[in-house]
């Protein structure tokens, strides 16, 4: 049994908007990643379809580390995302934050980027010393 994370998919504001409640939002958690009364994706989660049920009608809570799980195996966050706009917030504001390996491959890039800038001054100068020579 497999516990990598999903390959990222996305969902839009308006999708999850769309969404009336938290099971809901699980089910379209599960249907945006191409789960749809997939067998994979309980096995996934180690659980049973009735759970899996109960959680989507609302009848049963789902455990942090579950709902964690639920989302990575997913690859979206539309549950977590449709509670913070039940709970008011903006939707279309909201970023996440760079994981350090991001931070650094961001950092990496820059600095190639400035490297590459400088060549290009050294080159134009070595250039216009040749030809003035």
């Amino acid at each position: 049994m497999s516990t990598q994370a999903g390959i990222p998919v996305e969902v839009t504001a308006r999708e999850i908007e769309r969404e009336k409640s938290l099971g809901g939002a699980i089910g379209l958690c599960a249907k945006a990643a191409g789960f749809e009364l997939d067998k994979t994706l309980q096995q996934e989660l180690e659980v049973d379809k009735a759970q899996f049920s109960r959680w989507q009608s609302g009848q049963e809570g789902i455990v942090w580390a579950k709902f964690v799980k639920l989302m990575d195996v997913c690859g979206n966050d539309a549950p977590l995302l449709w509670m913070l706009h039940q709970r008011g917030y903006d939707l279309y504001s909201l970023r996440r934050q760079e994981t350090e390996l991001e931070r650094e491959l961001r950092i990496t890039r820059e600095e190639l980027a400035q490297e590459r800038a400088e060549r290009a001054v050294e080159r134009r100068l070595f250039t216009e010393i040749r030809s003035a020579a």
